[in-house]
């Protein structure tokens, strides 16, 4: 599937699935179509293997470190909704007593609300469908029907993937997925660094560039980290935790 690819909540999971690569690219369709579908300044994939959380796939620059900071200290709306199975909706951040410090950042970054949908609830690999708008209160005009029908989409296609994978092969998918996320970083930097932008201006100047050229924005980050250092960017360690 490409990364144009529109949304349309009456394609059948599997054939949604078969038009795709990889886990990652129907995780990223999903993210994709999420922020089409609401018009939020990011929206991201969380999924947590072995009790490690990952950002997987997002769109928009807002859900990498919003997902991060939780990380951190291993708790947030992300990590609550996917252990919990439950929805998580922060109205406002500066309002918010939850969570230690992370509404005070989040609010820093231009984010007054959240939402996140539980993914393969309480399975082995849990995930949450994180959205992140700037205002506050911006999710009770959003309907939210289609967004959990994508995160109910994306608990089937996890589970499918798991059932016609082995354990490596999935493993080996989310590494994947996070080398990709490392090198689209690296590029973010670069062009922050030439153009004195923003992260969501270099993140919008990257998507732009990979939609003229009809590449994935992956290969484009690949690409232009190549060109200037002489050799492919490197990738952070993804091996098992000691």
């Amino acid at each position: 599937m490409s990364a144009d690819h529109t949304y349309d909540s009456s394609t059948p999971i599997t054939q949604w699935l078969l038009e795709t690569e990889s886990l990652e690219d129907f995780l990223q369709t999903l993210a994709d179509a999420a922020l089409e579908l609401s018009h939020v300044e990011g929206t991201g994939v969380t999924l947590e293997r072995d009790g490690r959380p990952l950002t997987v796939v997002s769109a928009g620059p807002p859900a990498p470190k919003l997902d991060e900071k939780q990380y951190g200290q291993d708790d947030g709306p992300c990590l609550r909704a996917l252990r919990t199975g439950e929805e998580i909706v922060i109205d406002d951040m500066l309002r918010e007593d939850r969570w230690g410090d992370y509404p005070v950042y989040a609010a820093a970054c231009g984010i007054r609300s959240s939402l996140s949908l539980p993914i393969a609830a309480r399975t082995r690999t849990a995930g949450a469908l994180n959205l992140y708008a700037g205002p506050p209160h911006a999710f009770r005009d959003i309907g939210l029907d289609a967004l959990r029908s994508l995160a109910a989409q994306a608990t089937g296609g996890i589970a499918l993937a798991q059932r016609l994978s082995d354990t490596r092969e999935f493993a080996d998918q989310m590494r994947t997925a996070m080398q990709s996320r490392s090198v689209i970083d690296q590029a973010l930097g670069v062009v922050m660094g030439r153009r004195r932008c923003t992260a969501e201006e270099a993140f919008g100047i990257l998507r732009t560039a990979s939609q003229h050229r009809n590449l994935k924005l992956r290969d484009l980050c690949t690409e232009l980290i190549t060109d200037l250092t002489g050799r492919p960017p490197t990738a952070p360690d993804m091996g098992p935790r000691p």
